[in-house]
């Protein structure tokens, strides 16, 4: 036949979920990853009770393979569900159960729920190994005990996750489980699952009913009956179960009962209190005392867990395995009583010999000031009670705590501290990098010795200010000092778009250098390039009296020592003859003009795929200091065409698209000059 609880949901109103919780996913890697070996933690325990209520799509797909795998010649439309795992895996909130009760509707509509069954059962046979099997087996001894804990452990497990739906267990008595689930397919699972687990872990084939109960929240009846031979049941039965069961015969008196128990009460049928142990006596003196009979127990204890509890003896009854949370009312005419909102958690207990029940807690306090607030003394606590460890630990672990957070400000000061350091470490170092080359500067800012060095076929320009002798002399200081700085500024822009190390400035005199730094088969384009850019911004630079700055620039290439001199306000100096004979090409220079040297000629026509313009001048202006001169001659730098662009295009834009190709072939990246 079909499944009998379609009929309280339909397909319309039922809203499907999740196989497996959204809001609590545990990560056993997670949570375990500091807890040595193999020990058994609430995470177990949590994710043992979550096969029953919500297994992963991972379980249930495992199961499903076994499944089909026994039983697809009884059904042989099993072998249609069969699916690879990584096609579920795109489909995070998809809910597998549901999908398989449709699909095995279509298959055989009559054996839905003995299928479910069946697959239940497989679940706990290929997920119950392992740690899960241990936690299973610390719920209880025999299958009753393990009912009871299942009701009590997952509700305190929901109370932890904050978990407010209405999934749950309720032990309502012997043999009989109720669950409480949105979700139809769980009960007919949950039934092959009780059915596995009783042979797993208690070698018992219990006789499991299953029956929907009536009401707007589905809950299902689950009624175990185990046919156990009256030699096993002597066998298991201790001393507990042979005493008298003649409350008469109980060899303590009431007094003594209160004493031991301080907090404990007695209701009737009608929950009235008939007794109640001498802490809550001493809370409720002159108004509730131990002799006080026929107040209802709601006046002065409101009812807290489990929830939806309804206050009637008998339902109580029913929730015998599950814990109880009270807490304190104020008693009528106390408005202002200390002690309310105090919370006590306990157990209730059934007294079938005086049809009785009997509430057994102890105060849920956090430390010694929520014990003192609330009128309590650590004498109110029995030595029996964990709860007087639990509240000296408490104070124990909140120093401690204080004295970790304490620390965690330090460390963060710490942090904080030092990550000010690595900030200010960062800018002096990028001032080194201003005037050092890169290496240079991070081997003095780690201390270490700068040895001089010997640089074969750097390229070096000088630069001066034709007239500047004169310019000063009509001028103030500072607008010879304001004109340097607007044309300077602009140079040293230069020097970053065309990667040169600027070597120093004196006076009007600037000088750069290419191939100290980094060495590059271009060194001597990028300066002649340079070169012309200078000549042609001095342009956009006039003197005081309204006249444009004239340059004269001379560069040469050779061999030089560079090295740091001085240890304050050390400089990164040149040295060598190639360094004279290149201040003399500026020397021998003129006005708007740049005065190349043949050396730094044979390394610009090296490379015939850049125009440079070269006209050569008349042996006499060489350097009489430039040696094996006999023959060469030295020349003008009188501009540059990329044979990519035509001629009518800016000088810029042909330098641009050139240094594009420098970069090109040396694998690098460009940054177009700055303010174009």
């Amino acid at each position: 036949m079909a499944c009998p609880f379609a009929k309280h949901i339909s397909s319309e109103q039922f809203q499907r979920q999740p196989s497996i919780a959204e809001a609590h996913n545990w990560n056993l890697d997670e949570d375990l990853s500091e807890i040595p070996g193999d020990a058994l933690t609430l995470t177990h325990l949590n994710a043992a009770i979550q096969l029953l209520t919500a297994p992963s799509i991972d379980n249930v797909h495992e199961a499903l393979m076994s499944l089909i795998g026994k039983y697809s010649n009884r059904w042989p439309g099993l072998s249609k569900l069969k699916s690879e795992r990584s096609e579920l895996s795109i489909y995070p909130h998809y809910d597998y159960l549901a999908d398989i009760q449709d699909n095995l509707a279509q298959i055989d509509e009559s054996a839905v729920s003995e299928i479910l069954v069946h697959l239940g059962e497989e679940l706990i046979q290929t997920a119950c190994v392992g740690v899960i099997e241990r936690a299973f087996k610390c719920l209880g001894s025999d299958l009753q005990e393990f009912l009871g804990s299942l009701d009590g452990v997952y509700d305190v497990l929901k109370l932890q996750e904050e978990d407010i739906s209405d999934t749950g267990f309720v032990c309502a008595g012997e043999g009989e489980l109720i669950f409480t689930s949105e979700r139809p397919v769980l009960a007919w699972l949950l039934l092959g699952c009780l059915q596995a687990l009783s042979r797993l872990l208690f070698n018992c084939e219990p006789e499991i009913e299953l029956e929907p109960l009536p009401g707007d929240t589905p809950r299902y009846r689950y009624l175990l009956r185990v046919d156990e031979p009256a030699v096993e049941k002597l066998e298991r039965r201790g001393p507990a179960d042979i005493v008298s069961g003649d409350a008469r015969d109980l060899k303590v008196s009431n007094q003594f009962f209160c004493d031991a128990f301080p907090w404990h009460f007695i209701m009737d049928e009608q929950l009235r209190l008939v007794q109640m142990g001498s802490a809550f006596s001493r809370l409720f003196k002159g108004h509730v005392g131990a002799g006080t009979a026929g107040l209802c127990a709601s006046t002065v204890f409101r009812f807290k867990r489990p929830r939806g509890l309804q206050l009637h003896f008998r339902e109580i009854v029913r929730r015998t395995n599950t814990p109880f949370m009270i807490s304190l009312r104020a008693p009528p005419g106390r408005p202002d009583f200390f002690a309310k909102g105090l919370e006590i958690k306990g157990q209730m207990v059934f007294c079938p010999e005086s049809n009785a029940l009997l509430f057994v807690g102890s105060p849920f306090l956090d430390g010694l000031e929520g014990l003192t607030c609330n009128g309590l003394f650590i004498s109110d606590i029995p030595l029996h009670d964990a709860t007087r460890e639990v509240i000296l630990v408490g104070e124990q672990a909140r120093a401690q705590d204080g004295l970790r957070r304490r620390m965690d400000k330090l460390k963060s000061s710490i942090e904080e501290a030092n990550a000010a350091v690595i900030k200010e470490r960062k800018k002096n170092v990028s001032l080194l990098q201003l005037i050092f080359p890169a290496e240079i500067a991070e081997r003095l800012w780690l201390g270490a010795q700068i040895d001089a060095k010997t640089y074969p076929e750097v390229t070096m320009l000088f630069s001066d200010i034709v007239g500047f002798t004169s310019i000063c002399s009509r001028a103030t200081p500072f607008m010879v000092i304001n004109m340097l700085e607007n044309l300077y500024k602009h140079f040293d822009e230069l020097c970053g778009f065309f990667d040169v190390y600027k070597v120093e400035t004196i006076g009007d005199a600037y000088c750069v250098a290419s191939g100290l730094h980094r060495a590059s088969i271009y060194d001597a384009h990028k300066v002649a390039w340079m070169a012309l850019r200078m000549i042609e911004t001095c342009t956009l630079y006039n003197t005081h009296d309204g006249q444009h700055i004239k340059m004269r620039i001379g560069i040469h290439t050779g061999t030089v020592l560079a090295g740091v001199v001085g240890r304050k306000m050390p400089r990164y100096c040149l040295f060598g003859h190639n360094v004279t004979i290149a201040n003399k090409f500026e020397s021998g220079s003129e006005a708007c003009k740049i005065n190349i040297s043949p050396t730094t000629r044979e390394w610009l026509v090296k490379h015939p795929d850049f125009g440079f313009q070269l006209n050569a001048r008349d042996a006499s202006y060489m350097p009489k200091e430039f040696t094996d001169s006999k023959g060469l001659t030295c020349y003008f730098l009188e501009g540059y065409k990329h044979p990519t662009l035509s001629n009518d295009r800016p000088l810029q834009e042909h330098i641009e698209e050139a240094m594009r190709q420098t970069l090109q072939d040396t694998a690098e990246t460009i940054t177009l000059e700055v303010g174009q």
